[in-house]
C-alpha cells in the first residue's frame, strides 16, 4: 500500500475557496461530503472513520471565527488552543484578529496536513498537537475555542466537562454551535447570533443559525 500523503490527498480531493461567513479567509475545503468522505475510508484502508471535517468549515467553527474577528479585543494578544480545530479556521482566524499564538488540536490523522496548508494559504503558521487532550488537564492558555464540538452524548460530555475544568483554572472559555443535539443548556452565555450559509450537504438548511457562547466561571 502507498504511504498515506495527507498533504497531497487534500490538494488533490479539496479546492481553495473562502469561507462564506468569513471571507477574509480561504481554506482547503471539499464541495461534497460523501465522495471525499469514502477517499479518506479508502486511503486510511478502514471503513467506518470519523467524517472528515477537516474539509469543510462547520457553522459553529464559522460563528466563532467571525466573532474573533469581529471583536479583535477578545484575542489581541493572547495564548488560543483551537480544540478539535478541523481545518484550522478558528485558529487562523484569532490569529488574524492579533492573538499571540494559536495550538490547533484534533486527533484525525489528516488534520495536521489541513491546518498547515490552510494556515499557509493564509500567510501564518499555526501550532498543531495530535494528542487527545481530554485525557488530561486543560493546558495553561489564555482562551479555549471550541467549535462543533456536540454532535454525540459521549463526546459532549466529556468536552464540556473538560472546558468546565478549564475554565475552573481560570482559562477563559468560547464556544460556536448551532445548538446541536448535544448542546449543554446551563452554564453559557451567548454573546452573539450568526446567519451562517452553509448546504444541504452538511446541514438541514442551507443557512444555519450559530451562536458564540462564554462558559460562565
Amino acid at each position: 500500500m502507498t504511504p498515506l500523503d495527507p498533504a497531497a490527498f487534500i490538494l488533490a480531493h479539496t479546492r481553495l475557496q473562502p469561507v462564506s461567513h468569513a471571507p477574509e479567509i480561504s481554506l482547503w475545503l471539499a464541495d461534497e461530503v460523501t465522495p471525499i468522505w469514502r477517499l479518506t475510508e479508502e486511503k486510511l484502508g478502514e471503513m467506518g472513520v470519523p467524517p472528515p471535517f477537516w474539509a469543510f468549515a462547520w457553522a459553529g467553527g464559522q460563528a466563532l471565527a467571525r466573532y474573533l474577528l469581529d471583536h479583535p479585543d477578545r484575542v489581541r494578544d493572547r495564548g488560543v488552543l483551537d480544540f478539535a480545530a478541523g481545518s484550522g479556521l478558528v485558529g487562523i482566524a484569532a490569529l488574524k484578529a492579533g492573538a499571540a499564538s494559536a495550538l490547533c488540536a484534533d486527533i484525525d490523522p489528516f488534520c495536521r496536513a489541513a491546518v498547515a496548508l490552510n494556515a499557509e494559504a493564509n500567510g501564518m503558521t499555526l501550532d498543531f498537537t495530535a494528542d487527545n487532550l481530554l485525557d488530561r488537564d486543560p493546558p495553561p492558555v489564555d482562551l479555549i475555542c471550541a467549535g462543533d464540538v456536540f454532535y454525540e452524548r459521549p463526546m459532549a460530555e466529556a468536552v464540556i466537562a473538560w472546558l468546565k475544568a478549564a475554565r475552573a483554572q481560570g482559562t477563559e472559555v468560547l464556544i460556536g454551535d448551532p445548538r446541536r443535539s448535544y448542546f449543554p443548556k446551563g452554564d453559557l452565555i451567548q454573546l452573539a447570533e450568526y446567519e451562517v450559509p452553509t448546504t444541504r450537504e452538511l446541514e438541514d438548511q442551507a443557512v444555519k443559525r450559530s451562536g458564540v457562547y462564554g462558559l460562565e466561571g
